[in-house]
């Protein structure tokens, strides 16, 4: 099975929209509109969402006002996007964000929240990048998100896995190459993935001539801590949880403690 059959078919067997639209993982979401918004044109922009899935973001973004599509390579995705999202708007397409149909300078910013997870080879992540920073306008916004490299650890060491020894190895390779693979298909223990190194997420995103104008980790320590469940379904819990991720989401030497990283850039004007 090819990279992008086994991505495909990881996402057409799971509900990946309900990771981040309830309790806990609501964290990511609500961290990524904060940082969204602080850099996003105001609205009617015209945003591309590549790798958008079943338009998480692209629904409350079309609710802010803004014209949104939506490309990705899951034919469950764009199916959803469409029946449920078309009322507001919000178009969407079968495509792979290394070879983006848009023209050239036709959208005011792009989002890549989700392929550079599963481009496990750099010169394809880069493909990525530059076909972002093709279609956006000069001086367009272009956000890129990854998977922190110290991931699997942190996971592995809250749920458990860590001390399974079939996992240990695969907490080594991430480690030592950023190259996450699942062989056995073990639940909960992701798919065929890439890891980034804070700065290397940097370093790759400015490689393609983009200005890296923020860098952020999204979650903090708390995305980790399961047990804060509770806490943040109360209004007075859920703003003590956000607040500790917006208090380090810069600090150098945390960066890689979040689960996700967010790199805002712009093309050139």
């Amino acid at each position: 099975m090819d990279s992008v059959e086994a991505i495909t078919g990881h996402y057409e067997s799971i509900r990946e929209e309900d990771r981040i639209t309830s309790g806990l993982g609501q964290l990511e979401l609500l961290r990524t509109q904060e940082v969204l918004r602080r850099h996003l044109p105001a609205p009617p922009a015209r945003i591309l969402d590549v790798g958008g899935a079943t338009g998480v973001h692209a629904a409350w973004l079309a609710a802010d006002g803004y014209q949104v599509h939506v490309v990705d390579l899951t034919p469950r995705h764009v199916e959803r996007v469409a029946e449920e999202l078309g009322s507001l708007g919000v178009t969407a397409e079968l495509g792979d964000a290394r070879r983006l149909r848009q023209s050239d300078a036709s959208v005011d910013s792009v989002l890549l929240l989700g392929p550079l997870y599963h481009l496990t080879d750099r010169s394809e992540r880069l493909l990525a990048l530059q076909e972002a920073a093709r279609v956006a306008r000069p001086g367009g916004g272009i956000a890129v998100a990854a998977i922190s490299r110290f991931a699997s650890l942190f996971d592995g060491l809250a749920r458990g896995f860590l001390f399974d020894p079939e996992f240990q190895p695969i907490v080594e390779r991430d480690l030592a190459e950023g190259q996450h693979r699942n062989p056995d298909d073990r639940e909960h223990w992701f798919t065929t993935a890439y890891l980034h190194d804070p700065e290397q997420l940097r370093q790759e995103v400015a490689s393609v001539g983009l200005e890296v104008v923020d860098l952020v980790g999204i979650e903090g320590l708390a995305g980790w801590l399961g047990h804060l469940g509770d806490r943040w379904e109360t209004p007075e819990g859920r703003a003590a949880i956000l607040y500790s991720a917006r208090a380090i989401e810069r600090e150098p030497s945390l960066l890689g403690l979040s689960g996700h990283l967010l790199a805002m850039a712009r093309s050139s004007p």
